[in-house]
């Protein structure tokens, strides 16, 4: 070093004495330098250009000067040797800081990680300091990445879910406190499971990444994008009426309509759909603005593909979704206190009137003593994901009831989700190993008012369920999503043709029509038929002619909690004559 009082270590004397060091340590972008407090003068080792370079000497020749340098904070070296308590003895006191330097605000930004020791005088304070500066901008640049990566989407490039709800917050926050506006706004890439499906994963990023750009550019200055989850970016636009947000709306589903997004696959077509709501007026929260948002966005998609839907209060919304709140209460409560219970409907043969079978149709006892029937209670339970709980206590009751009686048959209603439900068909296992016989005599209908997702799964639980004995039944057939051709792929044993179509037979020539033709085909197929709500010896007659093997309904029986087959069936009329 050049100026360096006497009284030095022997780390400096060292860096004094062996002129190479110096270049040592520049050529590892580093640099040795001495600190006397008292004066404030920093003294460098050569080649220190190495490390600063376009910084000239004077700027790097003082404690003051050096800290007008430094960012964020020029006090930085200061505080570092202030708050820090010395060491006992002579060794000094290390310390280790990172900050930036730069001679201009144009300038790039130098980061600086500084190793030293300071040494106190007899009053405790610091007199000097020593150490080595080097430059470490790439772990600073790993830093900032790793810190953009914890904000941002590594796709888009746009604020990450986690953030983008942070700055919602915010902004309604602001709309309080100053009484503006804003909205949020939530926008789907509709049926991007088709992109990745037909084009590959790669091909789906980079439809998701063009749609990030094209939104980017037509925001506001102070507007927020993010992405929101796998497909649907949120967008927070400030000072915004709904009047606003309507034709922003518009704005933003144009831009991904029109033009078809380049691929290395080749050019594809996308929409997007949009459901956003008005801030504070109809969501004084983050949450209530992402399920109204959420909300409408579904509905959007379910009216049409690219369009666009605001919040608004709906009454009878509201109270469906009270209805749902108290249903879901009453139906775990009383799946807890057993007060879940069957009642019996009999199937006959249309020519003799001998009984087939019962269906076996779920209630629910209330505290009041009133009883919900079927139609109150699966709806509601399968819209809310509790069907599979119902479908597991029917099973008990109806097996149990089977072991009881070994002369009866009785079948089962199930959902679609249940055929798909494992713990179902353990349980079904387990309670025929646990009941010999009773497979036999039970027939499981599942009912066909839900689409049926996977046939090949389906086809796979049923073929088990034959294997077991068990025969299997399509309900409500003609109302839902089954066709014969997944008839005959299923091998089911039953078809239920739905009452809506039955009951009107005496008096449509349509529902006639439709019915004889059912009929028709099952036969042709090799699967029983049973028809539902008949109503009076008219129909059942027509059905019988048509080939009908089974009928049910007023005519027959309604449902009852009475066992008819522990004291015969009093009420079954006789055959048609």
């Amino acid at each position: 070093m050049v100026g360096i009082t006497s009284a030095v270590s022997r780390n400096e004397a060292t860096v004094t004495a062996l002129p190479e060091t110096s270049t040592i340590l520049a050529s590892l972008g580093q640099a040795a330098f001495a600190w006397d407090i008292a004066s404030d003068a920093i003294t460098w080792s050569e080649r220190v250009d190495a490390v600063f370079p376009d910084i000239p000497p004077e700027a790097l020749s003082s404690g003051a000067a050096f800290a007008r340098l430094i960012e964020p904070k020029g006090s930085i070296r200061a505080e570092a040797l202030m708050l820090s308590q010395p060491a006992r003895g002579g060794d000094g006191t290390p310390y280790k800081i990172e900050y930036g330097v730069r001679m201009t605000t144009s300038a790039p930004v130098i980061w600086i990680e500084e190793t030293g020791s300071w040494f106190a005088g007899t009053d405790g304070k610091p007199v000097r300091a020593q150490g080595v500066v080097r430059v470490n901008n790439e772990r600073h640049a790993r830093d900032e990445q790793l810190i953009r990566l914890s904000r941002h989407d590594p796709l888009t490039g746009e604020l990450n879910r986690t953030h983008l709800i942070a700055s919602l917050a915010e902004a309604i926050e602001e709309t309080l406190r100053f009484r503006t506006t804003c909205a949020f706004l939530l926008i789907g890439i509709d049926h991007l499971s088709r992109v990745n499906d037909a084009f590959g994963f790669d091909v789906a990023d980079a439809v998701i990444n063009e749609i990030a750009q094209r939104l980017r550019v037509r925001l506001r200055g102070g507007d927020v994008l993010g992405r929101f989850s796998g497909n649907k970016f949120g967008l927070i636009l400030r000072n915004c009426t709904i009047d606003d947000m309507n034709v922003a709306a518009e704005r933003f589903l144009a831009s991904v309509r029109d033009e078809v997004v380049p691929t290395r696959s080749g050019p594809v077509s996308v929409t997007a759909s949009i459901g956003g709501v008005a801030v504070p007026r109809y969501a004084r929260s983050a949450d209530d603005a992402i399920n109204r948002a959420q909300e409408t966005l579904d509905a959007a998609k379910r009216r049409r593909a690219g369009s666009f839907l605001a919040w608004k209060p709906n009454v009878e919304r509201d109270a469906q979704r009270r209805v749902n709140i108290r249903v879901t209460d009453e139906i775990v409560t009383a799946l807890n206190e057993r007060r879940i219970v069957m009642a019996y409907e009999p199937v006959v043969a249309t020519a003799s009137r001998e009984n087939a079978f019962y269906e076996c149709l779920v209630r629910m006892e209330q505290d009041d003593g009133r009883v919900l029937l079927a139609p109150d209670i699966v709806p509601v339970a399968e819209r809310l994901g509790l069907i599979r709980l119902v479908d597991h206590r029917v099973l008990e009751l109806v097996v149990a009831e089977l072991a009881a009686a070994p002369g009866v048959q009785l079948s089962l209603n199930i959902s679609p989700d249940t055929t798909m439900d494992s713990d179902w068909w353990a349980s079904i296992e387990s309670l025929m190993r646990a009941h010999p016989g009773v497979a036999e005599r039970l027939i499981v209908e599942i009912t066909e008012t839900v689409a049926i997702q996977d046939i090949d799964d389906l086809r796979g639980f049923v073929t088990r369920l034959k294997n077991l004995g068990s025969r299997i039944a399509i309900d409500d057939f003609g109302a839902g999503y089954t066709s014969f051709r997944n008839l005959r792929k299923l091998g089911v044993d039953i078809v239920k043709i739905d009452g809506a179509f039955v009951q009107n037979i005496a008096h449509s020539a349509d529902d006639r029509a439709f019915v004889q033709t059912l009929i028709d085909l099952a036969r042709r197929l090799n699967i029983k038929t049973v028809a539902e709500w008949v109503q009076d010896e008219p129909s059942a007659a027509m059905l019988r002619d048509w080939g009908c093997d089974y009928i049910q309904g007023r005519l027959i029986g309604l449902a009852s909690a009475e066992r008819r087959w522990a004291v015969g069936d009093a009420n079954a009329l006789p055959a048609i004559g």
